[in-house]
């Protein structure tokens, strides 16, 4: 055999490992884009010694949606306002454990997100949490669609707390993560029901892929990354180009949106929420925080809820 011929077989080998290689890594992108393993439950508010009721609801399409009711402090009732929180892509209501392998690949950090509610409970709210469609214990429709269709459940959920007679329907905040700022964001074209909202690191999904392929994957994430998307959509997702909160968010109304990014986000882009908050109608912000990662910029506000409980005296009081 000439050393030509030789040549081209490895050539033909090596470039069959690379097609596998990022057909491998795209279908398992690709799996998580459609139904992310769903993170159980670690803990719950008695275990910060919260008074609290399991809740079960339906989504705007009559899809399951399960969460948690935890009624403010005794006694610091802040005229009957309550508090939505919305976790991101992959986690549950009380945020993300970062205990799977993807988490240690990729350097994700635990986001606890009953923190935050203990701390809004104790300064007067009642807190709404609960599991997004696909994620936690709610009910499945495939594909996610990174808060496109996942603004449904949040829908149901402002349908659900005004029956409740502790609940001021007047008086109704949402605290939205990554893809639960998303859905926040298309919602707020949806309804007027939300008096005032706090949007965390949202995302334009093709941003997003290319920040987070760049980090986790380098070079390979040019490759990678166009084969997950035609499997994400051959699954029913759409184009990742078409989802785009800034563009629902623009006919949000006169509700106050404070925005908060991470500067640091090397998954999100400082730029794309400038340019959602710069066509929201009553933009509040954008706060760009210090941080290293994606994930400093969730945990600015769990370590600083004096900020969000500041911001809901000013806009549901």
């Amino acid at each position: 055999m000439t050393i030509f011929r030789r040549m081209l077989r490895l050539l033909f080998v090596l470039v069959g490992l690379l097609v596998a290689v990022v057909v491998g890594i795209a279908a398992f992108l690709a799996r998580r884009m459609i139904a992310p393993p769903r993170q159980p439950l670690w803990a719950s508010p008695a275990d910060l010694g919260l008074s609290f009721e399991e809740v079960t609801f339906p989504a705007q399409d009559g899809l399951r949606v399960n969460g948690w009711f935890i009624p403010a402090k005794d006694g610091a009732y802040r005229q009957n306002a309550a508090i939505i929180l919305t976790h991101g892509w992959g986690w549950n209501r009380l945020g993300d454990a970062a205990a799977d392998m993807m988490a240690h690949l990729t350097g994700t950090e635990p986001v606890d997100l009953l923190r935050l509610a203990y701390a809004l409970h104790q300064d007067g709210f009642h807190v709404l949490m609960f599991d997004w469609r696909n994620h936690g214990e709610s009910a499945a429709d495939t594909p996610v669609t990174f808060g496109r269709e996942e603004s449904r459940d949040l829908l149901g959920a402002l349908a659900y707390l005004p029956g409740r007679s502790e609940v001021n329907p007047e008086r109704i905040g949402v605290i939205g993560f990554s893809m639960g700022a998303n859905a926040l964001l298309y919602t707020l074209a949806q309804t007027n029901e939300i008096a005032a909202a706090i949007a965390v690191q949202p995302t334009s999904a093709r941003p997003f892929a290319a920040g987070f392929g760049a980090d986790v994957l380098g070079p390979l994430g040019v490759l990678t990354l166009p084969v997950a998307e035609k499997m994400y959509q051959a699954a029913g997702g759409p184009p990742l180009a078409e989802i785009r909160p800034g563009t629902a968010v623009a006919h949000a109304g006169d509700v106050p949106v404070l925005y908060i990014q991470g500067r640091g986000d090397k998954w999100g882009s400082v730029d794309d929420v400038a340019e959602m908050a710069a066509v929201t109608p009553e933009a509040r912000g954008p706060m760009f925080v210090e941080s290293t990662n994606r994930y400093g910029g969730y945990q600015y506000l769990i370590e600083n809820t004096a900020v969000a409980t500041a911001f809901f005296e000013q806009y549901l009081m």
